[in-house]
């Protein structure tokens, strides 16, 4: 082997200890990235969890709400039929009552002018 030829092998190796090196920089900045976007990826699992439980919660809250409303709505009725009774009950006294009012009225009436 004659020295050009050496040189020759010097550079090529050289090249490629430098292509080398380029290449494991690329790769530590596809690494870098893609680290990134892991940790983006986990933070996003990790607020959509957050989201998904919260969203949750809240179903749960509307269904007791309905319940409740339902219940309420179910009282409602009972006290609005109670009411209905307690009306006509009322009108069959006041029809009975204010006849007799009536008669008593005139009674006493009678009673004051007869003299």
């Amino acid at each position: 082997m004659n020295d050009s030829e050496t040189q020759r092998i010097l550079s090529t190796l050289e090249e490629i200890r430098d292509n080398q090196r380029r290449q494991l920089e690329h790769e530590e900045e596809a690494l870098s990235i893609q680290r990134e976007q892991l940790a983006l990826t986990q933070t996003q699992h990790e607020r959509t969890e957050r989201i998904q439980n919260r969203a949750e919660e809240l179903q749960e809250k509307a269904a007791r709400e309905r319940e409740r409303i339902e219940q309420m709505q179910t009282r409602a009725e009972a006290i609005q039929a109670s009411a209905g009774k307690l009306v006509a009950g009322s009108r069959k006294v006041l029809a009975v009552v204010v006849p007799i009012i009536i008669v008593l009225i005139v009674y006493v009436s009678w009673l004051l002018f007869r003299h």
